[in-house]
Formats: structure tokens, sequence, C-alpha cells
């Protein structure tokens, strides 16, 4: 596995594994494969692994603690939090100090460990300045219980001011081929700074494996605007020039996706999640795929930003994003 850097000193394998659809996001998981995948995951070089309190409520916590426990050493862990429910129930976002401090406090506990590597805001709380909730933040690094920071779905104004508090190490938004927003303003905001880049669904949610004819029940794609039956099959017909070239390069679609991804710059850590060990060792491999600058031209051009048909969000989670 190529080894990255996120920031000034925090080193990665060039793929991450993003953990989220391990707590049964896109219907039910076993937890002994997905303790086993993860693990297998490491011996194949991955050492970034990605994972959130809000994921699970807990539960995928407790699932990477209990796999990356013999391999802790050779693990960049990164969690995430921010994203709650409120007395209600209902989605919410909490970054008060308060609450910064309490949620690392319990997802320490969860993950049995005595130092989270990349500790990231999951959502921006509007609500609260920047600067207190990355102060805050900045304590758990003086106190030992976090080494570096970053941000998730943040808007360049809010990066920067979050940088002057204390060095922002990743930023972690949506990236690939599919959804390109980032490109406009975050990212070079983000390379002005010496901030890493991490892309989750960097295959967009499975869609650039090209294998994805439908949605069933209990896969939270279906709430996705993008995976509706009639934007799915619009979106379907721009696969055509990523089948032919992943089949020219006797590559997958899927790594083809994630190399455009690698080619964009040695700031760029992708994190695709996976439940099976072939499409993890497929998504590993991609590393392995070299594009010209032309390969890299032709993808973009297929794949423009804002071709997708629907937004990549739900109207109610779109809103707290970009902050």
């Amino acid at each position: 596995m190529h080894v990255r850097r996120l920031g000034r000193d925090l080193e990665v394998g060039a793929v991450g594994l993003g953990c989220m659809g391990l707590s049964s996001v896109y219907g039910p998981a076993e937890d002994g494969a997905s303790v086993a995948l993860i693990r297998r995951a490491v011996e194949h070089g991955c050492t970034l692994i990605d994972t959130a309190d809000i994921y699970g409520f807990g539960h995928n916590e407790r699932l990477v603690g209990e796999a990356i426990r013999p391999v802790r050493d050779r693990v960049v862990l990164a969690t995430k939090f921010g994203n709650i429910r409120d007395a209600r129930g209902r989605p919410a976002v909490d970054g008060r100090p308060e609450h910064v401090r309490r949620a690392c406090e319990a997802s320490l506990e969860r993950l049995g460990v005595e130092v989270i590597d990349l500790y990231y805001l999951h959502r921006v709380d509007p609500s609260v300045p920047i600067e207190e909730t990355v102060g805050a933040m900045a304590e758990l690094v003086r106190a030992g219980k976090v080494r570096f920071l970053g941000l998730s779905e943040a808007a360049p104004a809010t990066i920067r001011r979050a940088h002057a508090v204390h060095p922002i190490t990743a930023v972690q938004s949506e990236w690939s081929l599919w959804t390109r927003d980032m490109e406009a303003e975050v990212l070079p905001t983000c390379r002005g700074l010496g901030i890493g880049f991490v892309a989750y669904s960097p295959l967009g949610r499975g869609f650039l494996s090209a294998t994805v004819e439908r949605v069933g029940e209990g896969d939270r794609r279906a709430e996705h605007p993008r995976f509706s039956p009639e934007n799915l099959e619009r979106n379907r017909r721009l696969l055509g020039p990523l089948r032919e070239l992943a089949a020219a390069k006797g590559c997958t679609p899927a790594q083809l996706a994630l190399a455009w991804l690698l080619a964009q710059g040695p700031d760029i850590v992708p994190i695709p999640g996976t439940r099976k060990p072939e499409r993890l060792e497929e998504n590993l491999a991609a590393t392995a795929v070299a594009l010209s600058a032309d390969e890299v031209a032709a993808l973009s051009a297929a794949f423009p930003p804002g071709i997708a048909a629907g937004a990549r969000y739900p109207e109610a989670q779109l809103a707290r994003v970009g902050l």
C-alpha cells in the first residue's frame, strides 16, 4: 500500500476503510464478518480506519474497537462527533464545548483506546462559533486524548477560521466522479492551508461500481434522491465511458473511479466502504491502476460537476453540509 500524508504530519495508506456500512445502514450486517474484514484491511496495508459515534449509535465504534485491538499499532483511528439525536429523536448537531468533551470520553470508552488519532467534527453546529468547538477539540489534543483534528463537510470560511484556532489535519467530504462539489472552493482552501482531504463515498455509495440496478428495502440509499428509480435510471446512462475505459485497462469500474480520485493529488485519501472481502481487496488494489493525464481528463469530461440526476442527500441532510 502506498503511503500518503494528511496535513503536515499524519501518514496513512493511500486508500482507507469507511466503516459506516458495517452498522446496518445498507441492511443487516454480521459483526464477526465485519471484525474479520477490518483486520483483513489492515493486513493488506490499509491503515486509516474511519468510524463515527453516530454510526449505529455507538455500535460501529465498539465494533471497530474490537477489530483493531490486536493491530492497534498499525491503525490510524479516525472517528467523528457532533451528529446527535435530540430529545424527540430527531437528527441534530451539537458543537458545544461541553459536548465535545463528553463525546470524546464516550468514544474512547467504546473504542477501547487511550487516544484517537484523527478526531473530526462530523457536522458544523451553526449555533456555536467554530472557534469554540475547535478550541475544545484543541484541549483534547493538549490532554493527550486526540492526536490530530479534522472537519467534515465544512465551508471554506469555516475551515479557515477553525485552522486559525488549531491546525486542521484533514477535511472529510463526499467526493467522487459523481459528486464534484468540493473541487470549486473547498479543495483549494484545504491546499492553501496545507490540509489533507479525505473523500468519503468515493464510489458514489456503490453507484460507480456500475453494478447498482436498484436499491432494496432497508437500504438507506432509497432515501437519497439520486437513487430514486427514475433518477437512478438516468444516472446509469452516465456509466458507459467508465465501463469502457475500465475494460481497456483491465480493471473494474470501481478501481478506475478510485484511481481517478488518487490521481487528483497526493493529499487525497479515499475511504470506500464495503462488507465483502473481495470488494475490499478490489478497492485497495486501485492504487496499482495508473492513469495518464489524458485518461484523467477523459473521465473528468464524462462526469462534469453537476451531471448527476438528483441531490446527493435528502433535503434535511443537505441543509447540514457546507456550513
